[in-house]
Order: structure tokens, then sequence, then C-alpha cells
């Protein structure tokens, strides 16, 4: 009974883990980014078109290549669970809003 409590514990931690996992702007897949809070069908587009000319190499780098992506919902996007180079938005930019 004591190895099903365990079982059942770290199927748990795994679950919630995958459920809270960052998903990267370079590798996400545009169903991906879909599935983030604040991110449509069009801002998926906008995204996916910008990164096949280069990866994007941090946050002011994509507010400043994806129209619709300004610094309040970077901080939005990012809370939602979206990354750049594995990297949350955490500072202020001088970027477009």
């Amino acid at each position: 009974m004591n190895q099903l409590k365990t079982l059942l514990a770290v199927s748990t931690l795994f679950v919630w883990s995958t459920c809270f996992a960052a998903t990267d702007v370079n590798q996400a897949t545009e169903a991906e980014l879909d599935s983030i809070k604040g991110i449509g069908p069009a801002l998926s587009s906008r995204i996916m078109q910008e990164r096949q000319k280069a990866p994007f190499t941090n946050w002011d780098d994509l507010i400043n290549r994806v129209n619709g992506i300004g610094i309040t919902n970077a901080r939005e996007l990012s809370d939602a669970g979206l990354t750049v180079k594995g990297a949350s938005y955490s500072q202020p930019t001088t970027a477009r809003k």
C-alpha cells in the first residue's frame, strides 16, 4: 500500500510539472503557442512568421518584431508560461508598447 501511495505521489508531481512547464517561443509549435492564455491564432501566426526569419534572441527582440506584443502583454504571456530562450520576462524594456 505504501508503494502505491508513493507511485501516486510521483505521478501527481509529474502531471503538475508538465502542466506548468514553460513554452519557449523558439521551440513551440503553433498549436502550443495557441494554448497559451493571451495568444490566439492570429498572434501565433505572426510569431511563427517572424521566427522563420530568425529565432528570437530575447524578449526585447520578440516585442520589437511581433506586432501585437507589447510590454504589458509580454508580462502576461510570461506569467502564462511563455519564455524566450528559456527566460521569463522580468525587466522593463525600451521596446515599443
